[in-house]
């Protein structure tokens, strides 16, 4: 059973599940008191959970300069010391924050900003390179992201990245980008059972990217959770874009599809995040789902998907199905 795969054009090799570390960065907060984090964590259990994820078969570790104002790269450079040649570090740039007062003050796609950035990133990361560079400027117009490129070529020979990226679920965008960025290696965009992008994942095709998965469980929806989160977790005062909870608990539209299709996606045995993860792997061999983990225990349940491959056909097939109806007849109501 494979349990890598590559990062596009770039060749770099990882293992097929990833982790997300934006939960490990702890608070980070806008000037209106908007929670950007996922509150409260322990920096100690964050270490296990990265060298749990590590010895499990996850390589690629998905971090930003701006999860907890930086605090994310600098607890994920802790503990990667010493194992730095067993990981695939991928980071962000494009949005400012302070590390002193965990707030977020805007963004800045400049390329004198993505030198700065970077130059912060490893002195937090520990490290002299970063494998995966990316914008996280989702909705950035294409014409100001390709003003990035010659900056980003410049580091790549520098040997300070070895590819890069944009966190974007804009298709157009992204074909724009690849097109004319010779070492663009991934796009990151929104994918889960619960909301595929069939558009992107032909864009990687044509241009031979990895498609790298953020929101892989619906941060926490597919992971089967109904308690309440605090009003420090991004969830619990969701903004526009995140769909999925309402209060700080999952929204009814959205827990109703999960009970729908979790009977298929467990059929075999695995747990719902497992089976959701399976999905991923089934649905194309460029996607790298990069699930948050703040535990152990939740490293230890995501890799365990690694074992048990991609969904089967027919549980694919199921869900597809059970989902097509779930769309006719949410078109039918107008939801």
């Amino acid at each position: 059973m494979t349990t890598t795969r590559t990062l596009g054009r770039s060749g770099i090799e990882v293992g097929a599940i990833g982790m997300g570390c934006w939960a490990i960065g702890g608070p980070l907060w806008g000037d209106d008191g908007q929670p950007f984090g996922w509150g409260e964590v322990d920096d100690d259990e964050s270490v296990r959970t990265v060298h749990a994820a590590l010895d499990l078969g996850a390589t690629l570790f998905d971090t930003a300069s701006n999860y907890g104002a930086g605090h994310s790269e600098g607890i994920l450079g802790r503990a990667l010391a010493g194992r730095r040649d067993r990981a695939v570090i991928a980071t962000k740039f494009g949005n400012r924050s302070d590390e002193v007062t965990r707030r977020w003050t805007g963004t800045d796609h400049s390329p004198a900003y993505a030198v700065e950035s970077l130059e912060q990133s490893l002195r937090r990361l520990g490290t002299d390179h970063v494998d995966l560079y990316q914008l996280h400027i989702n909705d950035l117009p294409a014409s100001a992201a390709l003003d990035l490129v010659d900056t980003l070529e410049g580091l790549v020979t520098q040997g300070k990245i070895r590819a890069y990226g944009w966190s974007t679920d804009n298709p157009e965008s992204a074909a724009a980008f690849a097109a004319a960025a010779p070492h663009c290696a991934a796009i990151q965009h929104d994918q889960s059972v619960l909301l595929d992008n069939a558009a992107m994942l032909a864009v990687c095709d044509t241009y031979d990217l990895a498609s790298v998965n953020r929101g892989p469980l619906a941060m926490g929806l597919l992971t089967g959770s109904t308690r309440a989160v605090g009003t420090d977790d991004v969830r619990g005062r969701a903004p526009e874009w995140l769909v999925w909870f309402t209060d700080g608990r999952p929204s009814p539209r959205w827990a109703e599809r999960v009970a729908q299709v979790r009977a298929a996606l467990t059929a075999d045995g695995r747990t719902l995040a497992q089976g959701a993860l399976g999905w991923l792997l089934a649905r194309s061999p460029r996607t790298v789902p990069i699930p948050g983990c703040r535990t152990v225990a939740q490293a230890e349940e995501n890799l365990g998907a690694l074992a048990l491959g991609p969904l089967p056909a027919d549980a694919v097939a199921e869900v597809e199905r059970l989902l097509s109806d779930l769309r006719q007849t949410s078109a039918e109501s107008g939801v």
